[in-house]
C-alpha cells in the first residue's frame, strides 16, 4: 500500500460583509506532518499545466479539459511525492484552498469505504483551480471529480471569488456536501468534520445527489429534529477535545469574547457572527496563537507544565505556510486578487500581500530546495523559529515589532501600487516588480530581525567564560 502523507491545518473563511474592506478571505495553515517540509511561491502559467495528470500517491490519471487558467500555488519543494500545490488565486480571480484534513466515523464508512487508488489533497488544486469562473463552479467540479475517481482521505476544501466563500467536504469515498458561508459570517475550521445545519433544500448548499436517501437508507442520523452533517458523518472523540475542538474555541472567543463555550466543548458552532469587522490581521493572529493569556499557553506562566502541554496550539513547529486568500471588491480586477503569504512556524514570521495577478514569483520565495538556504525565505524563516522558540520571552517584543513593521510598510507599497498600476503598460510586469520589492523587504526585516536574535541570546549562552572571572 502507498505511503501517504496527512498534515493537520487550520482554516478560517470570512464573508464579504464581515471584512473590514468588504473582500473575501479564505485562509489555512498548512501544517506537515512534522517540521521541515520545504515549500515554494510559484505561479502556474497555461502552458505549464500538465494536459494529461499523473497522481504520485495514487494511480489515477486523466486528462485536463483546454484552456488551463493561470494561477498562484504553493506546491512542494521536493516533488516526490506529488505536487501538493496547496492553494492559489486564477486568473478569474477565483481562490481556492486544499486541504483541511477531517475526521469520519464507521457508520459512514461501513456504507462508502474510502477508496484507496483515488484522488487527494495531493492532486485537488491541479485538477480543479485552473478550470473554474467562480467558488461554486470549484464546488461542482470538485464534487464530480470526488464522485467518479473517488478518494482515499477524508478533507476539507475552501473555494471563493469576489461575492461568495464556499467549504467543501469530502464524506468517506465518494460522498461529499458544501455550503456556503453568509456574507455576515466567520468559519474556523480545525481538523474535524465542520458542517452543522444543512438544508438540502437551499441554494446556499450542494452535495451529492444521493446524500439523502443515503442518510435515510442506512440510518446515519443520530438526531430526532435536524440534519446535523456533522453529528451524521463527523466524530465526537476524546482526541477532538485535545486537538481539534480547541483550535476552535480561541479562535471564536478572539472574535467573541462573550462566547461562554470551552476548550473542551463537542458543539462548538461552525457558522459564527461578530460585531467585529475581520481584518488580515486578526486572520493572522489566529492563525499564529498558542492561547496566549490562558493555562494551555506553552510559551505562559499561568498553567501548569501539564497544562501548558495539553491542547494543540495553532501557531505550532509543523506550520509550512500560511495563506490568506484575499478577493478585494473596491478596486478593479487587474489588482483584486491578494496571496497574502508567510512561511514557517507562524509566531515568528510575517504575512506579504503578493498580488496575483503575475506569471512569476519573487526569487526568494520561489527557489526552496529541500537544502537548506538562508538566503531563502522559508529556510530564513525556519531559523528564526527556532532561534526564538528557545526564549520566547526574550524574542517575543522584537518580532512582534518586525511583524508589524513589515506589514506596513508591504500594505504602504500595495496602496502606491494600487495607485499607479494604471500608468503602466505590462501591468502583470509591473505587478511582479512590487511582489519582488515585498520579497526583499521582509528579507531585509527578518535579517535584521535575526541580528537582534543573535545579539541578545549569544550572551546567554552557556557556553561562556570571561576574563575578568
Amino acid at each position: 500500500m502507498t505511503k501517504r502523507f496527512k498534515g493537520s491545518c487550520t482554516t478560517i473563511l470570512v464573508g464579504k460583509a464581515a471584512t473590514i474592506d468588504g473582500s473575501t478571505l479564505i485562509a489555512r495553515n498548512e501544517d506537515g506532518p512534522g517540521p521541515l517540509d520545504p515549500e515554494k511561491f510559484v505561479v502556474v502559467n497555461p502552458e505549464d499545466q500538465p494536459k494529461h495528470y499523473q497522481s504520485v500517491l495514487s494511480p489515477v490519471e486523466m486528462d485536463l479539459p483546454d484552456h488551463p487558467l493561470r494561477y498562484t500555488s504553493t506546491p512542494e519543494a521536493d516533488g516526490s511525492n506529488g505536487i501538493w500545490a496547496a492553494a492559489g488565486i486564477n486568473a478569474n480571480n477565483v481562490a481556492m484552498t486544499a486541504t483541511e484534513t477531517i475526521t469520519t466515523n464507521s457508520r459512514i464508512l461501513g456504507v462508502d469505504p474510502l477508496t484507496d487508488d483515488g484522488i487527494g489533497e495531493e492532486d485537488f488544486v491541479v485538477i480543479t483551480l485552473p478550470y473554474i469562473n467562480s467558488a461554486r463552479e470549484g464546488v461542482q467540479r470538485l464534487g464530480s471529480l470526488l464522485e467518479k475517481y473517488g478518494t482515499y482521505e477524508t478533507n476539507g476544501i475552501c473555494f471563493s471569488d469576489q461575492d461568495e466563500v464556499w467549504y467543501f467536504e469530502s464524506i468517506a469515498g465518494h460522498h461529499w456536501a458544501a455550503i456556503r458561508v453568509p456574507d455576515d459570517a466567520y468559519v474556523i475550521a480545525p481538523n474535524r468534520f465542520n458542517i452543522t445545519e444543512f438544508d438540502f433544500n437551499s441554494d446556499d448548499t450542494m452535495c451529492s445527489t444521493d446524500l439523502p436517501e443515503l442518510i435515510e437508507k442506512y440510518h446515519l442520523n443520530p438526531d430526532r429534529d435536524q440534519v446535523n452533517l456533522r453529528h451524521i458523518f463527523g466524530s465526537a472523540t476524546i482526541k477532538d477535545t485535545r486537538y481539534n475542538n480547541p483550535r476552535a474555541w480561541y479562535g471564536q472567543k478572539y472574535f467573541n469574547p462573550e462566547f461562554t463555550t470551552t476548550p473542551f466543548d463537542q458543539d462548538l458552532p461552525f457558522i459564527c457572527r461578530t460585531n467585529k469587522k475581520i481584518s488580515v490581521e486578526d486572520v493572522k493572529f489566529v492563525l499564529s496563537s498558542h492561547y496566549q493569556n490562558t493555562i494551555y499557553d506553552a510559551y505562559g506562566s499561568l498553567g501548569t507544565e501539564a497544562e501548558k502541554k495539553l491542547l494543540r496550539p495553532i501557531g505550532i513547529n509543523r506550520n509550512q505556510e500560511l495563506h490568506i486568500l484575499q478577493i478585494r471588491n473596491d478596486v478593479p480586477a487587474e489588482i483584486a486578487g491578494i496571496h497574502w503569504l508567510a512561511f514557517g512556524p507562524n509566531t515568528f514570521n510575517a504575512v506579504v500581500p503578493f498580488y496575483a495577478n503575475v506569471t512569476d514569483t519573487p526569487e526568494n520565495y520561489k527557489n526552496t530546495k529541500p537544502e537548506l538556504n538562508p538566503n531563502n525565505i522559508y529556510w530564513l524563516t525556519n531559523i528564526m523559529a527556532l532561534i526564538g522558540d528557545s526564549d520566547f520571552d526574550l524574542y517575543e517584543d522584537e518580532e512582534n515589532i518586525f511583524e508589524q513593521n513589515t506589514v506596513a510598510a508591504c500594505r504602504h507599497l500595495q496602496i502606491e501600487a494600487d495607485q499607479k498600476y494604471q500608468a503602466h503598460d505590462d501591468i502583470q510586469a509591473y505587478l511582479g516588480e512590487i511582489n519582488n520589492k515585498m520579497a526583499d523587504l521582509y528579507q531585509r526585516n527578518a535579517n535584521t530581525l535575526l541580528g537582534q536574535m543573535l545579539a541578545f541570546g549569544e550572551p546567554k549562552m552557556n557556553l561562556q567564560y570571561q576574563l575578568h572571572d
